[in-house]
């Protein structure tokens, strides 16, 4: 990644919010032992502002799309009550592994941490946080062994720590190449196939919503085309 690289990256921009596409594999913010991140590189996007935006929310290290970014402090707090209030449409692309018996559902299931020793990683836990997500399937297909694979389109409706990644796993098809709660060593390729695909933000009353979408990933080509859609910028029905 260098700055010219994000700056091509960005899918939006007016005078409180940015839209990157974040590229899969690259943490959005430093972490305890240092290393590569997204924001290291957030000075290319003030576009004449005195300091650089700053992350309204954030995405998995291994999850590419929409990433939105404040401009300044008053836009900050603006998008903050916003995801808060959850009233920003979030929509995900995945490809899964195995074949869900329905075509479309919600998932209802609570989360709670693993365990202290494993950091973020989170379980299905009756006492834990309400976490519900609706999903659908846009194509079905088969993988080159011949296993099941869906190309799912996912809405969470709250915001848990690796909510998507576990409501499929524990419902029987976990996301293709995930290191933590799928298999990973069985994908043709060890990046997350997990990508958000838009976001809808009511960022000024009452005018319509600012709708962002980021085309998938070149490394989810195979499974979209398995699934029977060629074209990685392929507008869901």
């Amino acid at each position: 990644m260098t700055p010219s690289d994000l700056l091509a990256r960005l899918l939006y921009r007016d005078g409180l919010m940015l839209v990157v596409d974040k590229p899969a594999g690259l943490p959005v913010h430093r972490g305890p032992n240092g290393g590569d991140n997204l924001e290291r590189y957030f000075d290319a996007l003030r576009f004449g502002l005195p300091r650089p935006p700053a992350l309204a929310h954030r995405l998995d290290k291994d999850t590419s799309g929409c990433l939105v970014l404040g401009r300044h402090r008053q836009a900050l707090e603006r998008l903050g009550k916003l995801f808060r209030d959850g009233r920003v449409e979030k929509t995900y692309w995945a490809i899964v592994e195995g074949a869900p018996s329905k075509d479309e559902g919600d998932i209802d299931m609570a989360l709670g941490r693993l365990d202290g020793s494993r950091g973020w990683w989170m379980r299905p836990d009756p006492l834990g946080l309400p976490s519900r997500t609706s999903w659908r399937v846009l194509g079905r297909g088969r993988d080159a062994a011949g296993g099941d694979l869906a190309f799912l389109e996912l809405c969470p409706h709250t915001g848990r720590t690796h909510q998507l990644r576990v409501h499929c796993a524990a419902s029987g098809w976990p996301i293709l190449g995930d290191p933590v709660y799928g298999h990973a060593k069985r994908a043709s390729t060890p990046l997350l196939h997990l990508h958000a695909r838009a976001v809808g933000v009511p960022l000024r009353d009452n005018k319509d919503k600012i709708t962002v979408a980021a085309s998938a990933p070149e490394h989810m080509g195979a499974g979209l085309r398995a699934c029977g859609w060629p074209e990685l910028d392929a507008r869901a029905p």
